[in-house]
């Protein structure tokens, strides 16, 4: 096997490590002889498997001192604050945060959507509207999320840029599984048919300050929702 794609799996095995909390943030990592044999590797296998983890701003070395963990909050690398977010590392300010990213990349291709959509576009918002209201009604979790999926990826490509929908992709896991978090709470739901039925009148008034007005207005409202239903439910 080669030292590369040896060393890249030593990463993620640290990475993995990390996320679980064996070693905390501001704390520092084994010495070089401890993850040597820990992993089974050569030194020069360990300090390239160190060399991805600083590259991703998850650790950091201190010549002369060692590596140490840094807070997830100065890491860089989407595929490790994803991996940390999945197993509930830092939940709660990394959901609204996410939140946050969805509000301006989602407000802008709202009002994009308002200019630019086509006949068809339309259709398709309406169509995910209305699975979302029939499986509210038949209380249909997963046909639920499905259906609001459909409706956010519907306004991106109305958009008619070609980038924007590619900027959420490599969300797309995480997103749907706190769609899923909130989803399943009714009264998010009601709330959230209410505020998609807003965008969709905003998107077809072709007005594009109604259109970004009502995401950011179903925005603020999910990132409320989040805080009401299931952050403070976490605490106790």
């Amino acid at each position: 096997m080669a030292r590369r794609s040896l060393a890249s799996q030593v990463a993620e095995a640290m990475l993995d490590e990390i996320v679980r909390g064996d070693v905390a943030a501001g704390e520092p990592l084994p010495t070089e002889a401890e993850l040597c044999a820990t992993h089974q590797v050569s030194r020069l296998t360990l300090r390239e498997a160190l060399k991805v983890l600083q590259s991703q701003g998850v650790v950091r070395a201190l010549p002369g001192v060692g590596s140490y963990v840094n807070p997830i909050s100065r890491w860089t690398g989407l595929e490790a604050v994803l991996r940390a977010t999945s197993a509930g590392a830092g939940a709660g300010s990394t959901s609204l945060q996410l939140i946050e990213v969805r509000q301006m990349i989602e407000t802008g291709a709202a009002g994009l959507a308002a200019i630019r959509h086509t006949p068809g576009d339309l259709a398709a918002l309406e169509e995910s509207l209305a699975q979302m209201r029939t499986a509210h009604s038949e209380a249909d979790l997963a046909g639920f999320v499905r259906a609001d999926i459909a409706f956010h990826d519907g306004v991106l490509r109305a958009s008619g840029n070609v980038f924007v929908p590619v900027l959420l992709d490599p969300l797309s896991r995480i997103l749907r599984e706190k769609r899923e978090q909130t989803s399943a709470i009714p009264q998010i739901q009601a709330n959230a048919v209410t505020a998609h039925a807003a965008v969709l009148d905003g998107v077809r008034s072709g007005d594009p300050q109604r259109a970004r007005a009502a995401m950011e207005s179903h925005m603020a409202q999910t990132a409320q929702d989040l805080r009401r239903y299931v952050l403070s439910a976490e605490q106790f």
